[in-house]
């Protein structure tokens, strides 16, 4: 498939985190128009917001679309929204979030949709996965690497996740 290069952060802290998390990657290579890529590994982090979550497994997919990104954006939506995700309160505990992080160095300021992600450099949770797989990341705006980005974040929260058979 010919498609442009798309970064998608995928996070979990309610219910089966790990199976949440193999359930929206089985759905994303499903999506008709998107070709999923390499996979960071899996990390266990602290969850930034309301009080009383349970931490988080993050990853960041590499992939490529056909879509466009506001119709790769609403068929991740449709994902969240399918696996229950539901957006009661800010930065509230989810069955699986789905974040647009990067969709070919494409800078786009619309309603609903912001590109690069408006906070992508502010969370270690993002950036110690998009460092592991793509470490020379640029940001479109800020140009600078994933890990100089990194770099410049406490990611004592962020955990190599282990799963216990």
């Amino acid at each position: 498939m010919e498609g442009t290069r798309v970064l998608i952060a995928l996070g979990s802290n309610l219910g089966d985190r790990a199976g949440f998390l193999l359930t929206g990657l089985a759905r994303l290579s499903a999506l008709e128009g998107f070709a999923p890529g390499r996979l960071s590994p899996v990390y266990e982090t602290e969850p930034v917001g309301p009080a009383g979550q349970g931490p988080y497994l993050n990853a960041v997919l590499e992939g490529e679309s056909a879509l466009a990104p506001r119709a790769l954006l609403e068929a991740l939506l449709a994902i969240e929204r399918a696996l229950g995700r539901v957006r009661d309160h800010r930065w509230g505990p989810r069955t699986l979030d789905l974040d647009l992080l990067d969709y070919g160095g494409r800078v786009m300021r619309e309603p609903g949709l912001e590109l690069p992600h408006p906070r992508l450099h502010e969370r270690a949770f993002v950036l110690v996965p998009l460092a592991d797989l793509q470490p020379d990341w640029r940001h479109p705006t800020l140009e600078r690497s994933a890990r100089e980005l990194l770099a410049n974040l406490n990611s004592a929260g962020v955990r190599p996740w282990r799963p216990r058979y």
